[in-house]
């Protein structure tokens, strides 16, 4: 065995344990057809994006005051503006316009998790926001331009299990969280020997941080909950493996079993 491979089964070990069931193998092969490879793409490059905004709205939302919130959306702004951009939508633009986190960040005194809360969010979204860009590089040299693409049922079939009072809304949307980017780790293992030496060895790579995201987001919601939340992880993982092994109409990054031809 090589190093890689070690690496990977070591990554991929703990998210097998706490994942319910395990991408299907037809979803592999919808995924490795080269017809499927723009949908493929985009929506991942679309995850990207909302994996930063879901981060970014909890920390928003619990953890600052008003002016770093705005300092975070300001953050954003130029990732926002070249996926809703439609007609006026512009690579070079968006290049010239992305920018960091202006200022740091002040943690609101009536939360008590929040410096962790901004610590571990803020690492995500950069990293995510490296990620949307990495796959729009890839984009551009395969000559795929982006296009918009509406959203699977996944993220919106997850947050249907989140409860609707704090502090359990908070802590169930970290468990989601942490499905989402063990899912997205797992999918990246099983789907990279399948893809050309440039995307395997770019979904390699990503492994590393997916699988850090995934415990970030859980040590949060155990933390946050202050007492055991495993009837929560269970519940929230149903739902997720619901999803995953249910059959699809739609062809996505996160879609379960396809009952479809293509895109």
């Amino acid at each position: 065995m090589d190093n890689t491979q070690q690496m990977i089964n070591e990554l991929l070990t703990p998210i097998k344990q706490f994942l319910q069931c395990e991408t299907p193998d037809s979803w592999i092969e919808e995924a490795r057809k080269p017809e499927n490879l723009t949908a493929l793409l985009v929506d991942h490059c679309n995850c990207e994006l909302k994996a930063s905004q879901t981060a970014m709205f909890m920390v928003r939302k619990y953890a600052v005051d008003k002016a770093s919130g705005e300092a975070l959306l300001a953050w954003a702004k130029p990732y926002e503006d070249f996926v809703y951009g439609g007609a006026n939508r512009s690579t070079a633009l968006f290049h010239n316009k992305k920018n960091g986190l202006s200022a740091p960040l002040v943690a609101r005194a009536d939360f008590p998790y929040g410096e962790e809360l901004i610590e571990k969010m803020v690492r995500l979204i950069k990293e995510e926001f490296h990620h949307f860009e990495q796959v729009l590089e890839i984009m551009e040299k395969r000559d795929i331009p982006y296009s918009n693409l509406h959203a699977g049922r996944y993220a919106k079939g997850l947050m249907k299990a989140v409860r609707t009072h704090e502090p359990a809304t908070l802590i169930d949307k970290l468990i989601v969280g942490a499905y989402i980017e063990a899912r997205s780790c797992e999918r990246f293992a099983k789907l990279a020997p399948y893809l050309d030496p440039e995307l395997k060895k770019f979904y390699i790579s990503l492994l590393r941080s997916e699988a850090r995201h995934y415990q970030d987001y859980l040590t949060l919601a155990e933390k946050i909950a202050g007492k055991d939340i495993r009837d929560r992880i269970q519940a929230i993982g149903a739902k997720e493996a619901e999803l995953i092994s249910a059959p699809d109409s739609t062809f996505r990054f996160h879609s379960g079993t396809p009952e479809y031809i293509a895109c």
